[in-house]
């Protein structure tokens, strides 16, 4: 027997564990794709699914470009075909197509070969598989693997129509493009960003999900202002923020952020109500500050000072704190990282109903159970965006577990 058909039934016999031990479509998915790149040559893969309209949207995003908010109706471009027929596409040879559309979604990156197979159950194709080598070009044998995936994984997709509700790119936020950011320490340079592709939308929850060091909490600066990039371009609610000036970048964040960081940073030797008051009295239009501490349950706690609360008090002050500017967008970094499990359920139920409210949150985590909550989730690999999951049914911070 060939080494290739021992790679062969080795892949096979791999996607049917997971196949069997997995829950939902979800987990199965996501650990499809990374033994197609482990074991084969595939190095970006998208997952598309079906609305109730036969759009396809994108759910699951192993790429370093954001493509979350692009659709296809039904025939229309590559993923569009392979969705109306019923049959893969394949360009194994890239170079000698350069299929122009899978170039433009896919910009900036070497495409040796492409796949893109169908989705079916037993209600029809539900969607599509995406696969991209950018070192060598697929063979036959990993073209039929990469096919047969497709066909096991999709056993675990009993009913479809969980699956159907479609994330909803609203408007425009934040436009991230191209940025890269290094520290130079003596003649030692490290380039944390190396270009980063992003959109963040109006009334979403997106969690940037990572490892200690891979750039998540350096992005979240330089969006608020707190650093600067080296190159690339942040465009904010139709405004060029990638070079401000010093007045730019105060005012900035004093009417359009609200921040919330692990540490709690609050006012020793003032009491809640006047921690509150200290940020209200910055902008025109402040939420009253009993009221904000009435979003987050604190209203009693109005007259003690920081050291008369528990951890998670404050952290609850804190957010009541970002929520008396009314900011169109809040920050959060590690919100819960010095919080038990219980307090930190609490906290996270807070920001759960802020942004139901209304509000746009950008939390950086390394905790892949918080990220279950948002509606989007962008995992940090290396400096780079790597993985770009879309919620359909995010969790409540009551159901998250670790």
């Amino acid at each position: 027997m060939s080494k290739e058909y021992i790679r062969y039934f080795k892949v096979i016999g791999e996607i049917n564990d997971i196949v069997n031990k997995s829950n939902t479509i979800e987990e199965v998915f996501n650990e499809v794709v990374k033994v197609l790149i482990d074991s084969l040559h595939v190095k970006y893969a998208t997952i598309w699914f079906k609305d109730k309209n036969d759009n396809l949207h994108p759910y699951y995003s192993i790429c370093p470009n954001d493509i979350s908010n692009k659709i296809y109706k039904e025939d229309e471009g590559i993923v569009g075909k392979v969705f109306k027929s019923n049959s893969s596409i394949s360009f194994i040879d890239f170079e000698a197509n350069k299929e122009e559309e899978i170039v433009s979604l896919y910009k900036g990156i070497d495409i040796k070969s492409y796949i893109c197979c169908p989705i079916e159950n037993s209600t029809g194709v539900v969607g599509a598989i995406e696969v991209i080598s950018d070192s060598k070009l697929f063979n036959e044998d990993e073209a039929n693997i990469i096919e047969m995936v497709a066909t096991i994984a999709v056993l675990k997709i009993e009913d479809n129509e969980k699956y159907q509700q479609s994330w909803e790119n609203k408007e425009k936020l934040i436009t991230i493009k191209d940025v890269c950011k290094s520290y130079k320490n003596g003649d030692l340079v490290t380039q944390v960003l190396k270009g980063i592709n992003l959109d963040v939308y109006k009334g979403e929850f997106v969690v940037l999900l990572g490892e200690s060091g891979c750039g998540k909490s350096t992005l979240l600066n330089i969006i608020g202002g707190m650093d600067s990039l080296d190159s690339g371009s942040i465009i904010f609610d139709g405004k060029d923020m990638s070079h401000p000036n010093e007045k730019e970048s105060t005012d900035f964040r004093r009417y359009n952020l609200g921040f919330i960081f692990q540490s709690y940073n609050l006012m020793p030797n003032l009491n809640v109500k006047e921690n509150l008051d200290l940020i209200a009295d910055l902008v025109n239009d402040p939420l009253d500050s009993l009221k904000a501490l009435e979003l987050v349950g604190l209203k009693d706690k109005a007259k003690n000072y920081p050291h008369m609360l528990s951890g998670g008090q404050q952290q609850r002050v804190s957010i009541a704190r970002a929520l008396v500017k009314k900011p169109i967008l809040i920050l959060a970094d590690e919100p819960t990282a010095a919080l038990d499990y219980e307090t930190s359920i609490e906290v996270l139920t807070v920001l759960e109903d802020v942004y139901k409210k209304g509000s746009t949150l950008l939390m950086v985590t390394h905790n892949e159970e918080i990220a279950k909550m948002a509606n989007r989730v962008v995992k940090f690999r290396n400096g780079k965006v790597y993985e770009i999951t879309i919620n359909r049914k995010p969790l409540k911070a009551k159901d998250l577990v670790w």
